[in-house]
């Protein structure tokens, strides 16, 4: 057996968010896709049990080719003066801040994969802020950045976003909270639910509203919210 999180969009209410439950469900062992797919479809059924249908897994294992799509290591960004191309798993690599060096900006240039594999990534330190094109981010509220890095680069992929509203949770069968923070499926969740809320439009109108909604979400986060928007 294993343990993974089901993301519930919040639907009510002023404050956008997302509800998290652990399920329990049998695991299939094995790095092949099928048995990846055998333990999504798993993770789905024990998740129909308490109510929650329909469901999307979120990653290059999911069943559907829309939540392959909506992978991070899938799912593009391009820059408003169309310019440079490049998918959200590289862009967020690319942005990270050590404390012994960084960003390192060749890897926005990379495959997802080359990007999250560099070695430079293990080498530098800990993570200390983020730098996304010349603008500072910070690490709290600890899933910011990367939700507003996710969250922009869907709402420029509306063939993408007009499809994912119904769903009721998500799923991300590689993340696994013990050893990992930020998650595509949570992101997403977050996207469905400032839809439902009529926000999304103010939160994404910049850097600075994005980050109010997450504080609020955080119980009012300390530092500074910032400024402008990027994408």
């Amino acid at each position: 057996m294993a343990k993974r999180p089901l993301f519930i969009p919040v639907k009510t209410g002023c404050v956008p968010g997302v509800e998290i439950f652990e399920i329990d469900f049998q695991w299939f062992p094995g790095m092949s896709k099928s048995q990846k797919q055998k333990s999504v479809l798993s993770l789905h059924e024990a998740s129909e049990k308490h109510g929650f249908s329909p469901i999307l897994e979120v990653s290059s294992k999911s069943l559907h080719e829309v939540g392959v799509s909506l992978s991070a290591f899938n799912l593009m960004i391009e820059t408003n003066n169309k310019k440079r191309f490049f998918s959200v798993e590289s862009a967020f690599q690319s942005s990270k801040v050590f404390e012994k060096g960084g960003p390192y900006r060749d890897l926005l240039d990379k495959s997802s994969r080359e990007a999250k594999k560099d070695p430079r990534l293990k080498e530098s330190g800990e993570v200390v802020s983020f730098n996304f094109f010349g603008k500072n981010f910070p690490i709290e509220p600890k899933t910011f950045f990367y939700d507003w890095l996710y969250i922009n680069a869907l709402q420029k992929n509306k063939h993408l976003s007009e499809k994912i509203v119904g769903f009721s949770a998500f799923t991300d069968i590689e993340f696994n909270p013990v050893k990992s923070i930020n998650c595509q499926a949570y992101s997403l969740a977050l996207y469905v639910s400032m839809v439902h809320m009529g926000v999304l439009e103010k939160a994404l109108s910049s850097s600075e509203s994005f980050y109010s909604f997450i504080s609020d979400r955080n119980e009012k986060s300390k530092r500074e919210p910032l400024q402008g928007n990027l994408l």
